[in-house]
């Protein structure tokens, strides 16, 4: 039978519109599409992804038709996975309200007035199309468009004065709403997926990274850091998946501790430009770990 995704993805195809990330993402997949593409499994049953960030994995995955089954996307970031709520359901709604915001993106004073809506609080009182707006402006206007928050939850991150962002994308979001639809939503920890997955499931995890150094973490995507502990607790959830008979793919920085936590695993070596800069000519190419167990 085919899947809700399938179906989509083939009357995109033949419009031309196929969905991309609707949000900037730290560590987004994009630049390394073409590097994972032969890397993805051959076949599998249905689609999961604990840590989906911007979701450019999911994205290339459902343009390429390879989602026959059924898809299930999670993230521990609320504000994030109500974005993605909001768009499969009711996306209109969202446009309307991203095109407010439109008008003032060059308003400096503007920006710091809604980021500090989860300060004086005012998101309290905001519904849940009002806060996805909220996050996908401030995630275009804001400082190379990082998501990071202090230990309180709160948005920090400075106005990132660009000459003409693009706050709403109507086509991009009618699409990725388009390819939403039938898709399963969390706001949960990565460990979680392990009450779902079933054998030739495949899962695809992109943790925050491991630094590369002391002085060189962040990991701040939500108020509780993810650290060592954090990384080895994912290298068993990874065991557990594979034991079960799953096809689990993960993504990681190349550091000593990931190599020994995955030793027993094939590990690929994939060149990425990574690092927290506006201009692309600073970004320095680094070399990334691709971990899977197929």
């Amino acid at each position: 039978m085919v899947g809700v995704e399938s179906r989509v993805a083939a009357k995109q195809l033949k419009t031309g519109i196929l969905a991309t990330p609707f949000v900037k993402w730290a560590g987004g997949k994009g630049q390394l599409l073409k590097q994972y593409k032969p890397l993805f499994p051959i076949t599998f049953r249905d689609y999961f992804e604990p840590f989906v960030g911007g979701g450019a994995v999911f994205f290339f995955l459902h343009s390429q038709g390879r989602l026959g089954g059924r898809a299930t996307l999670s993230d521990s970031n609320e504000e994030l996975m109500n974005c993605y709520r909001v768009i499969r359901d009711h996306v209109e709604e969202l446009i309307e309200k991203l095109w407010e915001h439109d008008a003032q993106k060059m308003d400096k004073d503007y920006y710091y007035e809604v980021r500090n809506w989860d300060r004086d609080g005012h998101i309290e009182k905001m519904s849940a199309v009002e806060r996805a707006a909220r996050t996908i402006f401030l995630n275009r206007t804001c400082y190379n468009g990082l998501y990071r928050v202090n230990s309180k939850g709160q948005f920090n991150v400075p106005y990132g004065s660009y000459k003409n962002p693009t706050v709403c994308d109507e086509q991009n979001l009618r699409a990725a709403s388009q390819t939403l639809q039938g898709v399963k939503l969390y706001t949960e920890d990565f460990e979680k997926c392990l009450q779902r997955v079933k054998p030739g499931d495949f899962v695809y995890l992109d943790p925050p990274y491991h630094p590369l150094s002391a002085t060189a973490s962040f990991t701040s995507y939500t108020k509780e850091d993810f650290g060592e502990e954090e990384q080895k607790r994912l290298a068993g959830v990874f065991q557990k998946l594979d034991q079960r008979g799953c096809r689990v793919m993960l993504s990681n920085s190349d550091t000593p501790l990931v190599w020994e936590l995955y030793e027993d695993y094939r590990i690929g070596v994939v060149e990425a430009n990574r690092a927290i800069s506006c201009k692309a000519s600073t970004r320095k190419g680094v070399t990334e770990l691709v971990i899977f167990n197929y």
